[in-house]
């Protein structure tokens, strides 16, 4: 995040940093059946529940931070298979016997999230008070906030992290700023639009 504050000028003039806002919502805490391992996995028990819950109280702590925390939606968490493998699975590429624990995600949805977000950046496009927004994402929900806050003439940055971006998604932003090239999952990122 800072990179794109030190590294990074617009023309003669040096970026200031207004606030860091960081939009999240509490880690699962249920026990979730793996259908592979074939047992409940504790997430209320796991290490990253405790390192998440510490990461969020230094947050509140940091100045000039603003965490911004919607909840997980009512909709019963569960392991979801990896799209790839359930391709091969049904094609008989390959069999169960073939599936690793690796192969499985946790899947859950938050909520509030987005809209916390679309909040934040409206409110400060009509209030005036930044002339500059850097979203660090690749999610295209916050498209109709981008568009207000580009109709009230702030200069909206995008750093996808390493991600692709949609061409509808990048038709409404000013520009694109990202220091890695590869997906933070370690994917090397499809590289569909440059700017």
């Amino acid at each position: 995040m800072f990179r794109h504050i030190l590294e990074k000028s617009d023309g003669k003039s040096e970026r200031e940093l207004y606030r860091i806002f960081y939009y999240d919502c509490p880690p699962v805490q249920r026990t979730v059946y793996h259908p592979l391992l074939k047992r409940n996995i504790d997430f209320g028990k796991a290490e990253t529940y405790r390192w998440t819950l510490d990461f969020f109280d230094e947050l509140k702590c940091k100045r000039k931070m603003a965490l911004r925390m919607g909840k997980l939606s009512d909709v019963r968490p569960h392991f979801a298979l990896d799209p790839e493998k359930v391709k091969r699975l049904c094609s008989g590429a390959i069999g169960v016997e073939d599936l690793d624990e690796r192969d499985f995600h946790i899947s859950f949805s938050q909520k509030g999230v987005d809209m916390r977000l679309g909040l934040d950046i409206s409110s400060l496009a009509y209030e005036g008070i930044v002339s500059q927004i850097i979203l660090i994402s690749g999610d295209s929900d916050f498209v109709p906030a981008a568009k207000i806050a580009r109709r009230k003439g702030i200069d909206f940055i995008l750093d996808p992290m390493g991600n692709s971006i949609s061409s509808d998604l990048m038709e409404h932003v000013d520009g694109k700023e990202s220091f890695t090239d590869r997906d933070p999952m370690g994917k090397p990122a499809r590289k569909k639009h440059q700017k």
